[in-house]
């Protein structure tokens, strides 16, 4: 295999960023027979990575008009290896396979035809989704305002509930031996690792930090998002609702405990600063136009956090002997992360198919590059 940086069982493996990627791989390992020793510069029960802030959507077409193909391939990938992870962590009620609804106001239908016509384009085809006239709308999502005349229902997609996700990943790495240091900021070296105690050696170091690296990656750059998570009784949804506007597409993606995730912005920004008033006001007035029962929701969380990405927007993955550095998930982390997380565990196992080598082992784009 090329690249292949294979490792005996009960190497030393240390992994850097306890965010999703990082867990994902770190489990893997575990269950490889690997000695594992994971770090992260924040909390591991609470943890400042973008995957605990996301709404955990699995939704590659939704994605496809505005990115490149292979993300939707990737997705495609995360949509069939989703349900095997989870089953092994026996956490499969963490899976919501519903698929997804787009919807628009009369004044924006032009945007879901718009999009309907840029997904065909992206796939050379007539998508995979269903247009839905307002009473098909309705036994899909009796909680959604009644204006609403016409949908898109993409029945493929998914989503997870991605916290719950994240805890029973540190449970199970727990379970299986693995060393965890929370609040270790460290830097990542071939074969070591530095803390503020020094340095240590591992047979391999793995770096996922995410923005955190941009020691190995220059161009990395970190792109702001803000999400609302608000809780009510009043409306139950079953799957993720997308409002397409001119400027902005809304999601809300249910959660346990009659939670919502809501969310839109994209901020080519690293500001860390709370939500604007100007994105609440925004999310709130469209939340509201979904369905007006969401005016009594109560305001539980603003999240805001940076999403790690190169001047492509892809993942990338480079190697060399005793580091190998993933990064670049961008918004898509729950959508790409299994793609990227098998394409690290072939390379390290020296055995297992890399769909997607052509992609994640291009270089990064540097600053100034066309």
């Amino acid at each position: 295999m090329d690249n292949a940086m294979t490792h005996s069982t009960e190497s030393t493996i240390a992994v850097a960023g306890a965010g999703l990627l990082g867990r994902l791989v770190a489990w893997q390992l575990l269950r490889d027979g690997h000695a594992v020793t994971l770090y992260d510069a924040g909390d591991l029960e609470h943890p400042a990575a973008a995957a605990w802030t996301a709404a955990g959507m699995v939704a590659p077409l939704c994605e496809t008009a505005v990115s490149e193909r292979s993300v939707y391939e990737m997705g495609r990938f995360a949509l069939a290896q989703w349900p095997r992870w989870l089953e092994s962590l026996d956490a499969t009620d963490l899976w919501h396979h519903q698929g997804s609804l787009m919807v628009a106001h009369a004044q924006d239908m032009g945007e879901l035809t718009q999009f309907h016509r840029d997904l065909a384009h992206a796939l050379d085809g007539e998508p995979p989704c269903q247009t839905l006239d307002d009473a098909e709308i309705h036994r899909l999502e009796p909680d959604l305002a009644e204006s609403f005349r016409q949908g898109l229902y993409l029945p493929d997609e998914a989503h997870l509930d991605n916290r719950a996700l994240l805890d029973r990943l540190l449970a199970e790495i727990r379970r299986l031996g693995g060393t965890c240091h929370a609040h270790c900021p460290v830097s990542t070296f071939p074969g070591e690792v530095e803390t503020r105690d020094g340095r240590r050696a591992f047979d391999l170091v793995i770096d996922c930090r995410g923005t955190g690296a941009r020691q190995h990656h220059a161009s990395l750059r970190g792109v702001r998002g803000e999400t609302l998570h608000v809780q009510t009784a009043e409306i139950r949804l079953s799957r993720p609702v997308r409002l397409m506007h001119p400027r902005y597409q809304l999601y809300v993606v249910p959660k346990p405990d009659q939670r919502f995730v809501i969310g839109a912005t994209q901020i080519e920004s690293e500001d860390r600063s709370p939500v604007s008033l100007q994105s609440s006001l925004e999310l709130g007035s469209a939340l509201y136009t979904l369905s007006p029962a969401f005016a009594e929701a109560r305001i539980l969380e603003q999240g805001v956090n940076l999403r790690p990405a190169f001047r492509d927007n892809l993942p990338h993955v480079t190697q060399r002997d005793g580091l190998i550095t993933a990064n670049g998930l961008f918004r898509h982390g729950y959508l790409l992360a299994p793609a990227v997380a098998c394409h690290l565990l072939a390379s390290i196992r020296g055995r297992g198919e890399q769909p997607f080598a052509e992609t994640l082992t291009g270089h990064p784009p540097q600053e100034g590059a066309a």
